[in-house]
């Protein structure tokens, strides 16, 4: 009998690698999907036959096992396109989903993907890998999904590629309600997030994990070795609600927000990198609130954020903060990162608003600051020196530091005990990554509490038998290729398609114009050869389109006598059109550009550069549930028009707004009577950071007469205004302009002729949205 337990090992181990049973079915429509899957056993392959399955609602329920998983799969990966009113549930054991490819509809229900079929069937130890989800939305951005929805415990995200979500909702959720599903231990790895373009308000995060009412839950979830391209749906990238999470070895390439431990505790940030752009003020990296927190091995380079999107942003807390506010920094860890060339990298202090108790409740006010928190071994390098490197929003004395480095070029600031200003170089090591010349032996490396458990550097180098500060452990790193697009996503999707050159179609009548704006291709130029054009019903724009006169000095006439309420041009979802040196004439009582009233399932963008608009009702008229990431008046002259650009229908006061960005510069408005530039976002959604005004170089004469608030430019509740070098003349208004001093609202060398006044109110009141 002595033999006995040996016997079972063997037996065991004998029995674990039996050949597995593979049972393939291949179906070719709905029905015989649902009788495969209802018949499946473990190990069955159910293989979707390639082309265009549409209207489908795929429940996949079974019970495989670990070394026999049921799987549904594409015949050949990519090739089978699910479109339509089509949405995916799993629900069971050892469930993988393989190679499909979603585009071209949107789900019926609340997700696309979900790891459960209902409350009492959720799926464990399930997989969905090597599929794509692109521009999958609902037909307005206010309709709420998720992309992908996580239950249960253990469940795997991989190698996929998912862009272009518009409408409310974050792209990926995990939930941890009920205990099947905390302490889950996810994965979310190797996937590329494609862009994400701005949502204009809250909800349109990439991942969220948890929510606030059950952050004090553990998730433990990872999400690792993912690239997060342009994901600018709102200031969170990731906002992690729950405890225990990790992020590793992350790329977050010029994405517009940061990292966020919203809610929860005891989250792990290592290894990330994040990649800003020079030309953009809003990406972030890490912002911490909470408890617990392990910030280590990072890199951040070139990242311009500010405040909530600093590249290290530690905020202050609420007084016996309620769950879904501001819990108070401490015990966080903050070593081995390194920041270079980023515009003032540490802020601490973030959010504190103690200026605006007349105007908020006491539960709403960040007073609270950081405490028990060490930033210790961290290296920061600048080309050009920082005025202020550090940035105190408040007191720091509940954060200590311990032997960090700076080379700020020479140039002094305001310091703290354990930042040591030191020269030292750094060395390309590929793009976008830059790593000490040399290590630094001069400088001891701190052993906090547990700094044994830091254990590698970034690219995976040990720190046991020599260590030193910042990132990167010594030198000779092999290059980590972190833009190589091979290691995200799947394999047979290309992110970049082949762009077709775009071509010039030269048109001389109407007829062809209409035709041309109809037919053309993406990004096509139609430039106007004649001197006037007739118009009588709208140019709808669904594309990337220039329309420019071919003699910019003679300007083309296009007069619209469309009906009254219609547009010239009608700006559609994915419309973008650029109007270049063109004279544009309505009737007195159609618009000049208006986005759709409904079914706006993808923003739209607009650039007017040195044209003429005379004689419309609205100049631009943005309907509720629009959103544009982008609309330029340039060099314009509009006059004689009831109303000008009209960007204020989200009125719910939820944070919501129309454009992320409006320009208007060198531009003249004359004898505009209302509405001249009317653009508004309310309620104290104080995560949000847009939209963003800027009016510089122009003229306003005669306007504003039937204005009746009796302010000529309306930015209520506009985070980002910069109003400089105007003349304001003759406009009979009280105000010209009534700005939040509180938030980066601002006037300067601007000239006032009889048309009231600017004024600067500190803090504005806001109806709470919590």
């Amino acid at each position: 009998m002595k033999h006995l337990p040996i016997l079972i090992t063997i037996l065991i181990v004998l029995a674990s690698c039996e050949p597995k049973k593979t049972n393939k079915v291949l179906v070719s429509n709905a029905d015989e999907l649902n009788e495969a899957i209802s018949n499946a056993e473990s190990g069955t392959e159910i293989i979707m036959a390639n082309g265009q399955w549409e209207d489908v609602q795929i429940r996949f329920v079974g019970q495989g096992t670990e070394y026999q998983p049921i799987t549904l799969r594409a015949e050949t990966p990519g090739e089978v396109i699910v479109k339509g009113r089509s949405d995916l549930k799993l629900g069971g054991e050892h469930l993988v989903v393989d190679g499909l490819h979603f585009k071209n509809g949107a789900s019926p229900s609340q997700s696309v993907i979900q790891f459960f079929i209902n409350e009492d069937t959720l799926a464990n130890h399930s997989r969905v890998t090597n599929c794509v989800i692109k521009d999958f939305n609902k037909p307005q951005k206010n309709m709420q999904d998720l992309w992908v929805f996580f239950k249960g415990r253990h469940n795997q995200l991989d190698h996929c590629y998912l862009a272009g979500k518009s409408n409310r909702g974050p792209t990926i959720r995990v939930d941890i309600e009920g205990n099947q599903s905390i302490k889950n231990h996810h994965k979310i790895i190797n996937n590329h997030f494609g862009p994400r373009p701005p949502k204009g308000g809250p909800s349109a995060e990439t991942i969220q994990l948890g929510n606030s009412s059950t952050s004090i839950s553990p998730s433990n979830t990872l999400v690792a070795n993912n690239l997060f391209e342009k994901c600018n749906g709102e200031v969170e990238i990731i906002s992690s609600k729950s405890n225990f999470n990790e992020f590793r070895n992350n790329v977050f390439y010029k994405s517009e927000g940061s990292l966020v431990t919203r809610h929860g505790n005891y989250c792990t940030v290592d290894g990330n990198y994040f990649i800003g752009d020079e030309n953009s003020p809003h990406i972030g990296g890490i912002r911490l609130i909470g408890t617990g927190h392990w910030v280590t091995n990072n890199y951040f380079y070139n990242l311009q954020g500010e405040i909530f999107r600093a590249p290290l942003a530690v905020m202050n807390g609420i007084r016996r903060s309620a769950i879904n506010r501001y819990i108070q920094v401490t015990d966080v860890v903050v070593a081995y990162n390194t920041w270079v060339d980023c515009k003032s990298p540490w802020q601490f202090g973030v959010g504190s608003n103690v200026d605006q108790k007349d105007v908020l409740p006491p539960s709403e006010i960040r007073s609270e600051t950081p405490i028990r928190t060490l930033v210790a071994n961290n290296v920061i390098y600048n080309s050009e020196g920082d005025e202020i490197p550090i940035v105190r929003y408040d007191s720091i004395n509940g954060i200590t530091f311990k032997n960090n480095v700076i080379n700020n070029q020479g140039m002094d600031f305001e310091g703290v005990e354990g930042l040591k200003q030191i020269d030292f170089s750094m060395s390309k090591l590929e793009e976008n990554i830059w790593i000490p010349a040399s290590s630094f032996p001069d400088i001891e490396v701190y052993q906090g509490f547990e700094f044994e458990q830091i254990s590698e550097d970034i690219f995976g180098k040990p720190r046991t038998e020599t260590n030193s500060i910042g990132a990167v452990n010594g030198n000779n790193p092999t290059p980590p290729n972190i833009m190589d697009l091979s290691l995200y996503g799947p394999d047979w999707f290309d992110p970049i398609p082949t762009e077709a050159e775009p071509k010039i179609h030269v048109v001389k009548t109407s007829e062809e114009l209409v035709n041309a704006v109809t037919n053309s291709n993406d990004g096509d130029i139609i430039e106007l050869s004649s001197n006037r054009y007739e118009v009588d019903s709208s140019l709808t724009i669904v594309k990337k389109l220039t329309l420019q006169s071919a003699d910019t000095l003679q300007k083309s006439l296009i007069t619209y006598s469309g009906n009254a309420g219609t547009p010239a041009f009608k700006m559609n979802p994915k419309g973008e059109l650029t109007l270049k040196a063109v004279k544009l004439v309505g009737s007195g009582e159609n618009y000049a550009f208006a986005s759709l009233k409904e079914n706006m399932s993808s923003l739209y963008n607009l650039k007017v550069i040195d044209s003429e608009i005379s004689d419309f009702e609205y100049v631009l008229k943005a309907y509720k549930h629009s959103f544009s990431e982008f609309i330029m008046f340039k060099s314009t002259i509009i006059k004689n028009c009831t109303n000008g650009l009209k960007l204020s229908s989200e009125d719910d006061d939820r944070g919501e707004y129309n454009a992320e960005n409006l320009y208007v510069v060198d531009c003249q408005f004359e004898n505009v009577n209302q509405n001249v530039i009317d653009y508004y976002r309310g309620g104290y959604d104080e995560s949000t950071v847009g939209g963003n005004l800027i009016v510089k170089g122009s003229t306003f004469k005669n306007c504003g007469a039937d204005e009746k608030n009796s302010i000529l430019i309306n930015t209520y509740g506009i985070i980002n205004v910069d109003i400089s070098n105007n003349t304001f003349q003759n406009n009979k208004v009280k105000l010209v302009a009534r700005l939040w001093g509180a938030k980066n609202n601002s006037e300067s060398n601007n000239t006032l002729k009889n048309s009231g006044q600017i004024i600067v109110e500190q803090n504005l009141p806001l109806k709470l949205m919590y």
